[in-house]
């Protein structure tokens, strides 16, 4: 499911909740995207595919990188690593610091929290050389992990954001990495929400004004630079009657930290009240049942797997309709979550809302010698 996923969250990104979409307000931005994280769907945006300088916006794929060697156990919260005389080096002319020298020990918990609660350069060069060796090494992950999600705006030449040629990702793409974050690991996300942070008797607030003013953001990350701006990655999760809505805005190339985070204020509030979320189907519902081909089992069940949620402009709820195209026929060995069609939403006019994999729910082997041969038979002839 988790290839599934990222071809989804690709694809789907780039789609528009509905032909004629609420026109958003005006945002004093250079470049801007929101999605409904929950729906999977673009709601405005602006230039979102644009290459240029993320600033410390960077820090998003090194801490996906962080929390995939956390998962794979290659280093632990509790496990101290030193700080080297590059990571000190990141003080000199650099705001943004967790204040590290070399004679501290921090655990890994520590140096996450300081990356992203203080945006400290020197946490992050810290966590890159205690993951990969070198820095070196592990922007070569951070890159392979962005090759791997087909973001084809982005190349990281650092884990920093510090201002680099070639050094470039798109709105589209921080939204991506992101999204990836809350999904993938959300035992992690909780870093993003805190308000402040203490290391070594210096406390340092999250640069993030939104999670001071509004009780539903619960994240994400700054960045600054002179080309870049100011920029600000801000997700919000409040609850309606159908269930939990999670919109993510990104805006870049502000003029101010206040800009960004009243620019950021005003997309979420927009896309909150503008939109409505549609649930479709529940998780693991059974959209359909189908004949299957040398199985041990004569059917297949067929569904979308996850819960699907769509989101139309509000009182467009009632408008909606499913269509659900498959790859026929259907042949055992079939694995659970293997893709075999496509759900498409639409519009009562036939304007597209969404396409969602169609998947096997569950999976089913394939039947014996015999059974194989007779079904083999019978495919010929039909």
């Amino acid at each position: 499911m988790n290839r599934l996923l990222v071809a989804f969250l690709a694809a789907a990104l780039s789609l528009v909740a509905q032909a004629q979409a609420p026109q958003p307000p005006e945002i004093a931005a250079r470049n801007y995207l929101l999605i409904d994280v929950t729906a999977r769907q673009v709601l405005a945006e602006r230039d979102a595919d644009t290459a240029q300088d993320p600033a410390a916006l960077t820090k998003l794929m090194t801490a996906y990188v962080v929390f995939s060697a956390l998962r794979e156990k290659k280093l632990n919260l509790e496990q101290t690593l030193p700080v080297s005389k590059r990571a000190w080096d990141e003080r000199k002319g650099e705001p943004s610091l967790m204040f590290l020298d070399t004679t501290m020990t921090p655990k890994v918990d520590e140096l996450l929290r300081g990356m992203i609660i203080q945006s400290g350069n020197d946490a992050s060069v810290a966590l890159a050389e205690g993951v990969a060796g070198t820095v070196e090494n592990f922007v070569q992950l951070m890159n392979r992990q962005a090759l791997a999600w087909g973001l084809k705006n982005t190349e990281f030449k650092n884990v920093t954001g510090t201002a680099e040629p070639g050094h470039k990702s798109s709105a589209r793409d921080l939204s991506v990495i992101a999204t990836r974050i809350i999904r993938d690991f959300p035992e992690y996300y909780g870093y993003y929400s805190q308000r402040d942070y203490t290391y070594n008797k210096i406390r340092q607030d999250n640069r993030n004004l939104l999670l001071r003013r509004d009780p539903t953001v619960d994240g994400m990350q700054t960045g600054y630079g002179e080309a870049a701006g100011y920029g600000l990655i801000a997700s919000s999760q409040r609850d309606f009657p159908n269930g939990k809505r999670r919109l993510l805005s990104v805006v870049m190339g502000t003029a101010s930290k206040e800009a960004r985070a009243s620019e950021s204020q005003k997309l979420l509030n927009w896309g909150y009240t503008a939109f409505d979320a549609v649930k479709v189907f529940d998780a693991d519902k059974v959209i359909s049942t189908v004949p299957v081909w040398k199985g041990e089992q004569r059917e297949a069940k067929l569904g979308a797997g996850d819960a699907v949620y769509v989101t139309v402009a509000k009182g467009d709820a009632g408008k909606l309709q499913t269509q659900v195209e498959r790859t026929d026929p259907l042949v055992a060995p079939l694995t659970k979550g293997q893709r075999v069609g496509t759900i498409k939403v639409m519009t009562t006019a036939g304007a597209p809302v969404a396409e969602v994999p169609l998947v096997v729910l569950d999976a089913v082997p394939q039947s014996g010698l015999m059974g194989r041969a007779w079904d083999s038979l019978r495919l010929w002839i039909k």
